[in-house]
Parts: C-alpha cells; sequence; structure tokens
C-alpha cells in the first residue's frame, strides 16, 4: 500500500489539496480531523459541558466509532449515528480543538487511522500524521500559508453565514489555535524531519497539486508502484 501523509496549520489549504491529490492518484482520502470532530459531536450531544480526564476516560469507552466511505465522501458514525453532515460546524470544530488533546481518545483514532493505512492506498490528512500517525509514509508533505492568507481564506468560507465572525476575530482565532497546537504536550503540530514543506500562499489549488505529483513522480523506486 501507498501512504501519503498531508500535515500543515488550520486554513492552509491541506483538506483541499488531500482531496486533489487522491482523486488524481485513485486514492481514498482519510481526513482524520473528521474523527475528531465526529467524537466531539457525540459529546456534545450527551451534554457533557468542558472535557476534563475523567469524562473523557468514560466517553471513550463507550462509543463505537466507525469511518465508512459512499461516494468518496469519509461519513463518521459514532453509536451508529452519521455525524458527518455537523463536522465542520464552527462549534464542533471549538470541541474537537477541546477532547483532541487527550491521551486516551488520541489513542482510539490512532488505532483507526494505522489499521485503514494498511489496507488502502490512502491519502492521510491531519496535524500529526507524518510525525505520528504514519512515521513511515512513502511521502509527506507539510502545507502552510502566510497567517493573513490563512484568516482571509476562513473568512471567506464563513462569510454570509448567520453570526458570521469578522476577519479580526477569525485572524485571532486562528492565532490562538496555531499557539495551542504548535505547544500542545501530545502531538504537537510540526513538520516531520523528512517532510516537504509546501508553501500555498501564492497559489491555486491546482498549481499545488500539481507540485505535490511531480514531487512523486520524481521519486523512480516507488514509480511503478503509485502509477
Amino acid at each position: 500500500m501507498i501512504n501519503i501523509a498531508i500535515d500543515g496549520h488550520v486554513g492552509s489549504g491541506k483538506s483541499t489539496l488531500a482531496k486533489g491529490l487522491a482523486k488524481k492518484l485513485g486514492f481514498d482520502m482519510f481526513d482524520t480531523g473528521a474523527i475528531y470532530r465526529g467524537l466531539a459531536c457525540e459529546f456534545m450531544k450527551r451534554g457533557l459541558g468542558e472535557p476534563n480526564q475523567e469524562k473523557i476516560e468514560n466517553f471513550i469507552n463507550s462509543i463505537d466509532l466507525k469511518i465508512e466511505f459512499i461516494d468518496d465522501i469519509e461519513h463518521v458514525y459514532v453509536n451508529g449515528f452519521d455525524y458527518t453532515p455537523y463536522l465542520r460546524l464552527e462549534e464542533t470544530s471549538v470541541m474537537a480543538g477541546k477532547v483532541s488533546p487527550f491521551i486516551i481518545l488520541r489513542k482510539k483514532v490512532l488505532e483507526i487511522q494505522r489499521e485503514f493505512a494498511k489496507t488502502h492506498n490512502v491519502v492521510m490528512e491531519g496535524r500529526d500524521i507524518g510525525t505520528e500517525v504514519l512515521p513511515n509514509a512513502d511521502y509527506k508533505f507539510f502545507v502552510t500559508a502566510s497567517e493573513e492568507v490563512r484568516a482571509k481564506r476562513r473568512f471567506d468560507q464563513m462569510k454570509g453565514k448567520p453570526n458570521a465572525p469578522t476577519y479580526e476575530d477569525v485572524l485571532r482565532d486562528l492565532r490562538e489555535r496555531d499557539f495551542r497546537d504548535e505547544h500542545r504536550e501530545v502531538s504537537p503540530l510540526k513538520p516531520a524531519k523528512d517532510s516537504i514543506i509546501i508553501d500555498s500562499s501564492n497559489q491555486t489549488l491546482d498549481e499545488t497539486i500539481q507540485k505535490c505529483l511531480e514531487i512523486i513522480k520524481i521519486n523512480e523506486q516507488n514509480l511503478k508502484k503509485v502509477f
């Protein structure tokens, strides 16, 4: 199996890059963040309030988590409920950031990620794929962009929606999330030593995908395995 790891900052374009790259290669695109978001949805549904160690331990021992691809869309089921339509809500994103640092929860997600990668040609996207989840991935990309560009992208996504934040609010939240991701005790966000840095600040999605494809094709040793 061929595994491609894509990590990066929030708003860097790593999710759209992973989807585009997977489509070009004919691979599955596994969004690891969707798992954390699905767990966050279930946590909120139960009305458990702010997460702490005891709550998370009880919670993770009472859930059945499954991933299923339907028409190339990753669906996240927790205890039989499909949370896919709710994964991109802002409150889901906020809670996912709160539950994801707990080690026992991360171990659960890690098991699912690695088992999937063993049996699929996959582009796996997240924040610690190249460093923790798939340290032996065939290719590792770390995607970033300037704070201002990433905040503008996030702002444009939410613009026009009810209670949409201002650009300044988005930028402040982005900086806080960057700091939290980069300084968390467990699996902090950072490029793996052998990651290839992709700066998407001044590139279109197609240009970024093409750059990654060129890098993959250059590696003649794996050329036949991939294509």
